[in-house]
């Protein structure tokens, strides 16, 4: 029997790139599937095109069952239709993957406020917009998988990322809340770091000269993401994971390392004179780790 038969998932920005692969392995576990996408551009503007009907129509023409929908994340109303169209054409919902997004990268003192607004608006409040709703579902029938799409530009930095890297940190951040406020009702709340060459990474391998390798497919991020939307993930939660090439890793999650104590507190001066002592040596660097394909 397939992992998700019976299963109903939503994907939000699921009519290309990794969220279409999302949506097609979720489907060919037997999953219903929901194929969200406003059809945007990469920044957020409008293009007319519908990418969210053209992957649900691959997903029934290989024999699975999906629907589009065209709500935006951003919107809290949108939000809530997406989730209603999934329970009105399939009757419940029991996954939810949260993968809509934008880039608009500039550095600190280039970006507009408008930059920073619009990212947060899909990133961020989308996955509260669409998750605020479908846990409404999620509780009512005792189950839910809710699979957030976080960045290591969030988890590590990343040069130029100010407003996608600050969504997809507190991403993370809901994820360890959800998790633990949702978890009495059956409902596992985990986030995953993908990697592979999309339209959102082209970009990379242009500045670098250099062919997309066959790791960075990003069709092999789909598998992680079909195994925590099922009952076999059931005692996976609160947990950060990610992929790279053909590996697939689970995150530290952010703890002190190392202390200093002084007894009734410390002064400047006394941190001055012993900061590097105590705390100086544990330093940690910031940024990305790139794929050997880009790196080396």
């Amino acid at each position: 029997m397939p992992m998700l038969e019976s299963r109903v998932a939503i994907v939000t920005g699921s009519g290309r790139g990794i969220g279409r692969e999302f949506a097609l392995a979720l489907a060919a576990a037997g999953a219903k599937v929901v194929v969200n996408d406003v059809g945007a551009s990469l920044s957020g503007d409008g293009t007319g095109e519908d990418p969210a009907a053209q992957t649900a129509a691959d997903i029934i023409a290989a024999g699975g069952e999906a629907v589009a929908n065209r709500d935006s994340v951003s919107d809290f109303d949108g939000a809530g239709n997406i989730v209603a169209s999934a329970v009105e054409a399939f009757g419940r919902v029991d996954i939810l993957v949260n993968n809509a997004g934008i880039v608009r990268d500039k550095t600190l003192l280039k970006m507009e406020e408008s930059d920073f607004d619009s990212v947060i608006a899909v990133h961020l409040k989308g996955t509260f917009n669409v998750t605020r709703h479908a846990a409404e579902v999620f509780r009512a029938q005792e189950y839910g998988r809710i699979i957030n799409i976080t960045s290591s530009a969030g988890l590590r930095g990343n040069f130029g990322q100010t407003n996608y890297g600050a969504a997809k940190a507190g991403i993370m951040g809901m994820t360890f809340i959800w998790s633990m406020e949702l978890g009495r009702y059956g409902i596992t709340c985990n986030a995953v770091a993908p990697a592979g060459a999309t339209r959102m990474t082209a970009s990379l391998y242009e500045k670098s000269g250099k062919a997309v390798p066959a790791e960075e497919n990003p069709a092999l991020n789909a598998p992680l993401v079909v195994f925590l939307a099922s009952e076999a993930a059931g005692h996976v939660n609160g947990q950060i994971l990610g992929r790279t090439e053909y590996s697939y890793s689970i995150f530290q999650h952010p703890k002190q390392i190392a202390w200093m104590w002084r007894d009734g507190g410390w002064t400047a001066e006394q941190l001055a004179e012993e900061f590097d002592k105590g705390l100086g040596g544990h330093m940690q660097p910031v940024g990305m780790v790139m794929p050997k394909s880009m790196s080396s």
